[in-house]
């Protein structure tokens, strides 16, 4: 058996085991890929709407799952027979909410609303061309579990508020006319969750990226991972590697099926036989161009079958951790990185759109940044593929934050199942060069071994990408120690530090030793001070922008007097966004002050302070040392 049919079976098996450990026996699907490349449907738009914070559509008056044929379950059609017959609820349109969207932006009502909301819409489908076609409900984000019914069945139930799931919808259940599709997201919070009841930013609800139906041959290309092969640990780097590994995956197994890989620019056309479902890969490239930050060529890659064929821009590029250093194809990347919220904060929302995935990153390419950190949980797909064309580096993570249950089973299958489907969306993305498995957990013997088992999946989920996770310093009289024990299992070890700010003055850094008891690089996953956008007033004036563009001005000389293994930084964060944590009501008023751009949209002092340090760095990056080539 071939490594990647076990990593399949590994998740489907993880997949079942999460199931029966919730005691449901529900119908999701693996997860299909390239939804661009697709026939689609799409269903954005209005949606009407019930709120149910008692979960009346849900649970009849005992608090039991209601049956499926339940004229009172919000997933049937409340229609009237006559007017004597009695229905408690309806969707009407006075109630809608715009899909993709979170609901707390829409209407002053949902500001702070956590609990379920019922999303309902009708839909006509042609059945004429269904012969030997199969049709999936695919969404690419709803927070945080959401059941699905269509036509009063139930397709489904997925838990994972920032990752795409899809639902097969039988034949049998689809309609001509006036399909009635019902979809329950619930984004209350909860202890044995992932991420947990205690976060600091806004848990926004909703259907909060694209729909669609999905019509796909009935063997149709699932998923594939066309990636360069990274280089084996421990030998010398190579600048022009060109030797691809990876795989196709179908959904059916076939006799004696092929599947053909064809990059037309590079008159490349290959094919490979598939056992059990699969086809393994293994070929050079002639004459590539790799994907960098200064030139992120990506070519059109077809891969086909007997059934099906799907087009999709792929950049090849290789990353590794080379002793102390990053490098990208061969060569050492200083990282200029900024962290970065799915939030639009001029107007108070999560982002879902194109155009806001253009404003997030085009701010990142204003700062003169060449990588993100899309923190906390994974972004959606619009950004890593703008991301792709733009040449910007990107760290994308599973919201494994703070405290988790890392004792529950449980929750560690949850973690898991959000890390797949996250590597499953963006594993052909060349931007995406760090897998991230958590942020800031405290240490401890079963949240190490919680935490070290992410890693292992990663790794055997993607093994041509960097792992890591964000840590935490250990702080004592100005010697800062980065010992996490989780370090000796990440390929760099990042950290977040925020000394003068959370501990004393910016000049506490003129003073700051730094040591870590790992050989490996060292990055600084975040750093940053609030400041209220427009507030002027002294630097040792807390929540001042002169505060804040002083603690960067200390933060930035303390930067260039690191060891010669640090290799980045990604400072906390872009922009302002929403955190029912901070409650300072004269400087905060709920929201999380440590953006570099302000909650209206207006660059703060600091801005500049950061831009100057990358520009100087971007500069002597030609002057520094070469890795070793073959």
């Amino acid at each position: 058996m071939t490594r990647t049919l076990k990593v399949f079976e590994k998740v489907i098996l993880g997949c079942f085991l999460l199931l029966a450990i919730s005691g449901r026996t529900l119908a999701q699907s693996d997860l299909i890929t390239n939804i661009p490349a697709r026939e689609t449907i799409s269903l954005n738009g209005k949606w009407q709407y019930i709120v149910d914070p008692y979960e009346t559509g849900y649970y009849d008056y005992r608090y039991k799952e209601r049956r499926e044929n339940d004229g009172e379950a919000y997933w049937n059609n409340p229609v009237q027979k006559d007017k004597t017959d009695r229905k408690e609820h309806a969707y009407t349109d006075e109630y809608t909410l715009e899909v993709p969207g979170d609901w707390n932006s829409q209407d002053p009502k949902f500001l702070y609303y956590e609990g379920s909301v019922w999303y309902k819409r009708t839909f006509d489908f042609d059945k004429s061309d269904l012969n030997s076609k199969r049709v999936f409900l695919h969404f690419g984000g709803a927070n945080y579990q959401t059941d699905v019914y269509l036509n009063g069945k139930k397709l489904g139930m997925h838990k994972g508020g920032f990752t795409s799931f899809n639902f097969e919808v039988p034949a049998s259940v689809l309609k001509e006319k006036d399909n009635f599709l019902v979809v329950r997201v619930d984004n209350k919070r909860a202890k044995d969750e992932v991420p947990t009841v205690n976060t600091d930013w806004w848990n926004y609800g909703g259907v909060t990226r694209d729909v669609n139906l999905v019509v796909v041959p009935d063997n149709f290309i699932q998923n594939y991972f066309v990636q360069l092969k990274r280089p084996a640990p421990g030998t010398a780097p190579k600048t022009k590697n060109t030797e691809v590994q990876g795989w196709v995956k179908l959904s059916k197994a076939a006799a004696g099926e092929t599947v053909t890989i064809e990059i037309p620019e590079l008159k490349y056309k290959k094919s490979f036989p598939v056992t059990n479902g699969t086809a393994d890969l293994n070929f050079k490239l002639p004459k590539v161009q790799l994907w960098s930050t200064d030139t992120p060529k990506l070519y059109n890659v077809v891969i086909s079958s007997k059934s099906d064929r799907v087009e999709e821009k792929i950049g090849f590029r290789t990353i590794e951790a080379h002793g102390k250093q990053v490098l990208l194809n061969g060569q050492p990347v200083f990282l200029r990185g900024i962290s970065v919220h799915e939030e639009i904060p001029q107007e108070i929302r999560r982002a879902h759109s194109k155009k806001d995935a253009a404003q997030l990153l085009g701010w990142a390419k204003e700062l003169n940044a060449n990588m993100v950190r899309l923190a906390h949980y994974p972004h959606n797909e619009h950004t890593t593929r703008l991301a792709d064309s733009l040449g910007i580096l990107v760290w994308s993570e599973i919201p494994v934050y703070w405290t988790i249950d890392f004792g529950n089973q449980e929750v560690f299958e949850k973690a898991k199942k959000q890390l797949d489907e996250m590597i499953a969306r963006d594993q052909n993305r060349a931007s995406i060069i760090i897998w991230s498995v958590g942020n800031e957990t405290p240490v401890s013997p079963v949240r190490t071994e919680f935490m070290r088992n992410l890693i292992e999946e990663a790794k055997e989920q993607d093994p041509t990408r960097l792992i890591s996770a964000a840590l935490e310093v250990h702080y004592n009289e100005g010697k800062n120690t980065i010992d996490d024990p989780l370090g000796q299992y990440t390929d760099l070890v990042s950290v977040n530090e925020y000394l003068g700010w959370y501990g004393g003055l910016p000049n506490t850094n003129r003073t700051a030793v730094w040591e870590t008891k790992y050989d490996k690089p060292l990055f600084f996953s975040e750093t940053g001070a609030g400041a209220l956008g427009g507030f002027h007033a002294d630097s040792l004036t807390r929540f001042s922008e002169e505060f804040q563009e002083w603690y960067y001005k200390e933060q930035v000389a303390m930067m260039k007097r690191m060891p010669d293994n640090y290799v980045g930084l990604s400072p906390w964060i872009i922009a302002d966004f929403r955190s029912p944590k901070r409650n300072n009501q004269v400087y905060q008023e709920g929201w999380n002050r440590k953006g570099l751009i302000s909650s209206d949209g207006k660059k703060k002092k600091a801005f500049w302070v950061l831009k100057s340090y990358y520009d100087e760095m971007d500069e002597v990056k030609s002057a520094k040392p070469k890795a070793s080539s073959k």
